[in-house]
């Protein structure tokens, strides 16, 4: 295990090595996951920290503690890394819940105050339209995203804008139909609508 730590810690861009090592650990047996995940999840190294991440969202459709673990701890770190793992662990545990049964997570997740974890909904599920559920309801995910177009954190509106640029490429008439109704007076909201635009 201290060797396949060192090695990750080694690398810093990219998730392939993370995904490779969590891979190995869910295969062995002889570890609990979980508990290691929790071990993982305040290490000094982000890199772990990620795989820490990546482990708890492998476990989450199945382990309720796994995804609490994402909401109450992995969402609080401060590495932007962990926040795109975090997205991804998210969008992981939808696909083996699916997506419409989802539907009651997402929205909670939605309304968090914590502007991670309302992030690593939208970011997490692009592109929203080419996931099963909101391919069939667009709309839908145009008013989920939407929600937060002007929200405090720039992070999360870019987020929000860059969602609705990847859904109008496909859709432009109803990401248009949602942007021609907002208030371009609010500064924040602006912000987020000229992400929308494709160049």
């Amino acid at each position: 295990m201290d060797q396949l730590l060192e090695g990750i810690k080694k690398i810093e861009h990219g998730f392939k090595h993370i995904v490779e090592a969590g891979g190995l650990i869910l295969k062995d047996k002889s570890y609990n996951p979980f508990d290691l995940a929790v071990s993982f999840s305040t290490d000094e190294y982000y890199q772990v920290r990620m795989l820490a991440t990546y482990l708890f969202g492998q476990l989450s459709a199945d382990d309720p503690r796994a995804l609490e673990m994402l909401e109450t701890r992995i969402a609080h770190d401060t590495n932007w890394r962990v926040q795109e793992m975090l997205a991804k662990a998210f969008d992981h545990y939808c696909q083996i819940i699916g997506y419409e049964k989802s539907l009651p997570t997402i929205q909670k997740w939605l309304s968090d105050k914590n502007a991670n974890i309302r992030r690593a909904v939208i970011e997490g599920l692009r592109i929203w339209t080419s996931r099963p559920y909101f391919k069939d309801n667009p709309t839908l995910a145009i008013q989920l995203i939407s929600l937060h177009k002007s929200d405090d954190s720039e992070y999360l509106r870019k987020s929000v804008g860059n969602a609705l640029r990847d859904i109008s490429k496909h859709h432009p008439e109803k990401v248009l139909a949602e942007t021609s109704t907002w208030d371009l007076t609010d500064k924040k909201t602006t912000f987020t609508y000229k992400l929308t635009k494709t160049k």
